[in-house]
């Protein structure tokens, strides 16, 4: 298979696919049992590109690569400060390249272009510089000791670290999980979701353009069964950060414990609430509980799909939330003006349909949407649902698609039993203009990020991850470095010495 692709032009937009090969050490490769497998577009649901498949066997190699570049490679005997240079440069690469890889996201996600290009790729080189400026940063403390010993601790890197990353971000998420595990030194096996392989193939090369050594970052398309489990199970493999399904994560645990104990950090699924209070300006509200749902089509972790309005402004909001669905632009990612794309392929397209029909059998109101758009391409309406009870399936399990729930509550302690009534904790919303309510609400909401009169607002500093069967650490901002780092504490005798 060669790592070239052939010209495509998509209405009007040229997109050249480039790397369809596994990345692994230093160099894009077949995989070694030669198969390969389709990605498609979702706009029509055509096959883009065939894209090499790995196996354990690859999954082997590039943990191999890994460990070599680990054990007596130059990245983890750098200074900070070296590695932060490379990494400043592989933003600029970013950057340099954005319109290519805005394009590519587009064609192989589905999502608007002009988003690509004006949220994701911004933050992907954003969390590159965030990260490379905290390279040079990582450092133990001295130790006061009692008696005659001197102590100091060490954060050393924390060796192979293996990365799945999910199909909703597939760039950003991509930045996410290599920024601060390059940082901190370690070398890594990144496993791309099987629907969005290209960006982070395209990315690969970048590394290698910057001065990223060969073994360093290893980059593999395939499927969770054999790749990702063959990553979860390796004897080899010192770390594993996943985001996806709380199901998978699950196996992922199950995984770590039977293997070497390594170290796990999970960033799972949600079912957020927003909470909606009598005060509230109710065009606010009706704005952040739109793009809280909507945005990439419904398909994010964090989004806000159960809406909780306080009776007091209850019809008003129901109103004026289906007026502004009404207004929503679906289509081509690639046209202007466009909010909502496709969703990702014909299994989540199926699956979110199935919901609404579920929705509709369980006693819930349909105001608006709930159909296909066209007979071509995964598109579906923003619909939205009232009289919405907590135990129906579109209250307590991730749709994962533009589905809006809304409830509603009499009094903020009612607000805070609902809202905790989950067995998910990644994220919540508060709408209202009492800073008391808004600090008794973000106190009491059990869950890893709350906003207060915004929504889905995220930077490299902010912590980000779940409670309960969200998932377990935190990732984002300095907090993510020690996911990365082992700590090793060093004691000495002091002898003779006056300082005791």
């Amino acid at each position: 298979m060669a790592a070239h692709g052939a010209n495509q032009t998509h209405k009007g937009y040229p997109v050249t696919v480039k790397y369809t090969q596994l990345f692994i050490n230093g160099e894009f490769v077949d995989a070694i049992s030669g198969k390969t497998f389709e990605t498609y577009d979702p706009r029509t649901g055509d096959v883009i590109a065939r894209v090499a498949e790995a196996g354990k066997e690859d999954v082997d190699l590039a943990v191999k690569a890994a460990r070599n570049a680990f054990d007596n490679g130059p990245w983890p005997r750098m200074s900070g400060y070296e590695r932060g240079r490379i990494m400043s440069k592989y933003a600029d690469l970013v950057e340099q390249n954005m319109e290519e890889l805005a394009a590519l996201e587009t064609l192989n996600n589905g999502k608007p272009v002009a988003i690509a290009r004006l949220v994701d790729l911004p933050t992907c080189s954003k969390v590159l510089r965030y990260y490379s400026g905290a390279a040079d940063k990582i450092h133990g403390q001295t130790l006061k000791m009692a008696g005659p010993y001197q102590g100091y601790t060490l954060h050393e890197p924390i060796g192979v670290v293996g990365l799945i990353v999910p199909w909703n971000f597939p760039l950003v998420m991509f930045f996410n999980k290599i920024s601060p595990a390059l940082a901190s030194g370690c070398t890594l096996v990144l496993k791309t979701a099987e629907q969005t392989p290209l960006t982070a193939l395209y990315c690969a090369n970048l590394a290698r353009e910057a001065g990223i050594p060969p073994g360093v970052l290893n980059v593999l398309s395939g499927f969770g069964d054999p790749a990702g489990a063959a990553i979860s199970h390796h004897m080899d493999i010192d770390k594993v950060s996943f985001t996806g399904s709380t199901e998978t994560g699950r196996k992922i645990m199950e995984a770590a414990a039977k293997s070497n104990l390594k170290r796990v950090t999970l960033e799972l699924g949600g079912k957020s609430p927003l909470i909606i209070m009598n005060d509230a300006d109710v065009e606010e509200a009706v704005n952040l509980a739109h793009q809280a749902i909507y945005f990439n089509m419904g398909q994010a972790c964090i989004a806000a799909s159960r809406i909780y309005v306080q009776e007091g402004i209850y019809d008003e909001f129901v109103k004026k939330v289906v007026e502004r669905a009404k207004k929503q632009v679906i289509g081509d990612p690639f046209t202007d003006g466009v909010h909502q794309g496709p969703q990702i392929n014909k299994t989540q397209f199926d699956r979110i349909l199935q919901y609404i029909e579920y929705g509709k059998q369980e006693g819930a109101t349909l105001l608006t949407g709930g159909n296909r758009i066209g007979d071509k391409g995964f598109y579906i309406e923003p619909t939205i649902f009232s009289h919405v009870k907590e135990d129906m399936k579109i209250g307590k399990e991730e749709i994962f698609g533009p589905v809006m729930s809304i409830f509603t509550f009499k009094s903020i302690e009612e607000a805070i039993e609902l809202g905790n009534k989950t067995t998910y904790g990644l994220a919540g919303g508060i709408v209202t203009k009492n800073i008391d309510v808004a600090n008794r609400l973000s106190r009491s909401i059990r869950a890893g990020i709350v906003w207060i009169n915004c929504y889905a607002v995220f930077d490299g500093d902010a912590p980000f991850g779940g409670y309960k069967m969200s998932g377990i650490g935190r990732e984002n901002g300095l907090y993510d470095l020690s996911n990365y780092l082992q700590v090793k504490c060093v004691i000495t005798p002091l002898h003779h010495s006056p300082w005791l």
